[in-house]
């Protein structure tokens, strides 16, 4: 199935060295074509790609852009050339390139759109993870399924990942983020589009190499930006595209909240200012408003975990 599929590799690399001969030499046979992208790296990485293989096309930007912009860099190399599915791997020796065809093979069934790693699966796995990086992709993997709307999906920092053609061309490229936030900001396109997207258990591979995405480093800057996508796919999904019962629960239930917090707040303020005891029937309807708001919130919640994507938007390959 996947011989009569142009595959194409995508590795942005920065900082990287001689180890991207090695990450090169690894690469199965079915891989049409491996676009390795120096990202105006101050090692060279350029300069230890081997030319005399046909499969190797080398870019050089001339300014660093980012993983994100390394990577989309790649992306439109290879539709230049024709491939039909796209793999991104990193160039640091961290992943597995003999691991491909689990990526690509949700997609050429017709099971998935894009699939991206998850390296949380296995629990003996985990252990041996330092605990920031646990405690980090925990808590980003948790803003994440808000602001993308897929709640299905863990470790979103994983940049192994594979991606249709069909869907490729309908994410808009130049407005995917540049930097580290490339792979949450793709999963925040990719839901624009009800793309389906599916986890592909993995096992990291930790030799030494030092990563350039430090979570600690990034994690606010995270935060504002998934908090900046939340409010986007909630106006496109729930306003802009279409109005139904969750876009009232959502209304009705934060005016409760805040109606109901706001009479809270100043009949207390009163009671404390005068020393006279609060209303009770005020307090007991501030109290009504907030419970009946959280649930009606709840119930928004459990709406939008249930419009996850589930059905895979490109055409099979095998009709």
């Amino acid at each position: 199935m996947i011989k009569h599929n142009k595959i194409a590799v995508i590795i942005p690399c920065f900082k990287v060295g001689k180890s991207i001969n090695t990450l090169l030499s690894r690469f199965e046979s079915y891989i049409d074509f491996i676009v390795v992208v120096d990202d105006s790296c101050p090692n060279k990485t350029f300069s230890f790609v081997p030319l005399n293989r046909k499969k190797i096309i080398v870019i050089r930007n001339s300014k660093n852009l980012g993983v994100g912009g390394a990577v989309i860099a790649g992306y439109r190399e290879a539709l230049s050339l024709g491939a039909d599915i796209f793999v991104k791997i990193d160039g640091d020796g961290q992943m597995d390139p003999q691991i491909c065809h689990k990526f690509i093979s949700p997609i050429l069934s017709g099971r998935a759109d894009y699939t991206k790693g998850n390296r949380f699966y296995n629990v003996d796995d985990v252990i041996k993870m330092p605990l920031i990086r646990i405690i980090g992709n925990a808590a980003l993997s948790f803003i994440t399924k808000f602001s993308t709307g897929y709640w299905n999906i863990f470790d979103p920092t994983n940049g192994y990942t594979a991606i249709h053609r069909e869907v490729l061309l309908q994410v808009p490229l130049d407005k995917v983020s540049n930097r580290y936030f490339f792979e949450s900001d793709m999963l925040f396109r990719l839901g624009t589009i009800r793309a389906k997207v599916e986890d592909v258990p993995m096992k990291a591979h930790y030799k030494g190499e030092v990563s350039n995405l430090k979570i600690s480093h990034v994690f606010f800057e995270f935060i504002l930006k998934h908090l900046k996508n939340f409010l986007k796919r909630i106006f496109y999904n729930y306003f802009l595209r279409d109005f139904n019962v969750a876009s009232l629960e959502l209304l009705i239930g934060l005016s409760f909240i805040f109606v109901g917090s706001t009479m809270g707040v100043k009949s207390w303020y009163n009671s404390y200012e005068f020393n006279i005891a609060a209303p009770y029937g005020t307090m007991m309807l501030a109290s009504v408003l907030i419970i009946l708001g959280v649930n009606l919130l709840l119930s928004f919640l459990n709406f939008d975990i249930q419009s996850t994507p589930t059905a895979p938007i490109h055409k099979n390959f095998e009709d």
